[in-house]
């Protein structure tokens, strides 16, 4: 009597249910090439961005130390109404209309409501203020500063956008094996119960290989969500909206490039320099508080026009002068600021000697790392290659009857793994390249 061998229902309904959230989360794609994505980065992503507004903010405090070279000038207009002895005398005096009998004690002592209207025009010119003149370098030595670490932040953006893609390249190819690894799945479960059908297999088999199929459309339904989640990832770096797939028009392949292992990182690296520029700032600041205690020149003038009437115009006159100012001792707030700035700068030469270091120490792992997974690489696809080839050789042996099903699972099993692990080894080394480019130029 031949037995027939249906699936359970929750097998089938559990299919149907993966298939269904598939199709539902993987319709159209958009197409999208690493150049594309690299200058859409370059452009539109928030961090460099924040970079950016961080250079104008530098830029800004330094275009305000031009005020220790450049004059100040202020325009007034003042009009006032007045009884008081004092103001009014002086008032009259201002609009020159002051006669012999406004000396009279009684007019002096009680005079008449005047009215004065005042434009005034201040200019005060710095002449002599050397702690201004050091305050304006550390201002210019931090703008640089900032130049240097934005472009440093385009350059690390550079090397997480090219992960990022690789990602999006990985999550595609594992999708891949596990289709390629679906379809066996499916015509060994056909095969599976066409021999159970004619009583050669025992029902314990076919539902392994009904396992191993359900497995396998689980593995892929994670894998193709993993699809999304790398393209969420790639629309943040852009600055664009999310829920949008990608397809990468570029597909995930091993880089063939030679590498010498370095004797140290270059010093004009873009963050070495930055940093270098920050203590030049911390120099010139410390530089400027030591100066402070010299005296600073400053000229001022002043051109004034009096009248009784509004907008009138009828008496003017000027005053200019000159002021050298010192400030002996201001309690001891000036020799604390002194040796704060100086405990600032060794601090910033002990941090740029520290980061040197770990940055050195961070290449010669980079290189390291670069060369296992060189090694690795070519392990894992000799591996890839063999498992390959013993699953061929198992499933000629099983469609004879030669072999166990459990036996066939397992190297289907090792076959897809193998896959995975040797794309995920490519995905290792082309990102160590890219770290070791990064942190040796």
């Amino acid at each position: 009597m031949v037995k027939h061998f249906k699936f359970p229902t929750f097998l089938i309904v559990f299919s149907l249910l993966l298939l269904l959230v598939n199709q539902l989360s993987f319709g159209q794609t958009t197409p999208l090439s690493y150049d594309t994505f690299k200058n859409t980065v370059a452009k539109h992503n928030h961090t460099i961005k924040l970079s950016e507004v961080n250079v104008i903010i530098a830029q800004s405090d330094a275009a305000q130390s031009n005020a220790v070279f450049l004059p100040n000038i202020t325009l007034s207009y003042t009009g006032i109404t007045t009884t008081n002895p004092l103001m009014a005398f002086g008032s009259k005096l201002n609009q020159e209309i002051l006669t012999q009998n406004d000396f009279n004690p009684s007019i002096l002592n009680d005079p008449s409501r005047i009215d004065n209207f005042t434009t005034k025009i201040e200019i005060q010119q710095p002449l002599v203020n050397i702690g201004g003149f050091y305050k304006r370098k550390a201002a210019k030595a931090t703008v640089q500063a900032y130049k240097l670490q934005a472009e440093r932040t385009k350059e690390q953006l550079e090397l997480q956008a090219y992960k990022a893609f690789m990602q999006l390249q990985l999550a595609y190819k594992a999708t891949e094996v596990l289709e390629q690894s679906l379809k066996s799945a499916e015509e060994n479960t056909s095969l599976a119960n066409q021999r159970f059908q004619l009583g050669i297999l025992q029902k314990s088999d076919v539902l392994a290989v009904a396992l191993r199929l359900t497995e396998v459309k689980n593995r892929l339904q994670f894998s193709e969500s993993n699809i999304q989640q790398c393209s969420d990832a790639i629309s943040l770096l852009m600055g664009t909206q999310t829920d949008v797939t990608y397809l990468p028009i570029d597909k995930l392949s091993r880089l063939k490039n030679k590498h010498t292992s370095p004797r140290s990182f270059p010093e004009n690296r873009s963050d070495i320099a930055a940093l270098k520029k920050t203590t030049e700032a911390y120099l010139h600041n410390y530089k400027a508080d030591k100066m402070s205690y010299l005296p600073s020149l400053n000229a001022f003038g002043s051109y004034e026009l009096h009248d009784g009437n509004f907008l009138g115009t009828t008496a003017k006159g000027y005053l200019l002068g000159a002021q050298l100012s010192w400030t002996v001792f201001n309690g001891n707030k000036r020799q604390g600021k002194i040796k704060k700035s100086k405990a600032e700068l060794h601090k910033s030469i002990i941090s740029y000697d520290y980061y040197k270091a770990q940055s050195n120490m961070a290449l010669q792992q980079a290189f390291r790392n670069l060369k296992n997974t060189e090694n690795q690489l070519i392990l894992s696809k000799l591996a890839m290659e063999q498992s390959k080839e013993a699953l061929l050789i198992r499933l000629n042996r099983y469609k004879q009857g030669l072999e166990k099903t459990t036996d066939l699972l397992f190297s289907e099993t090792q076959y897809s793994q193998k896959q995975l692990e040797y794309y995920q080894t490519v995905f290792k080394y082309n990102y160590a390249q890219a770290t070791f480019k990064f942190l040796s130029n």
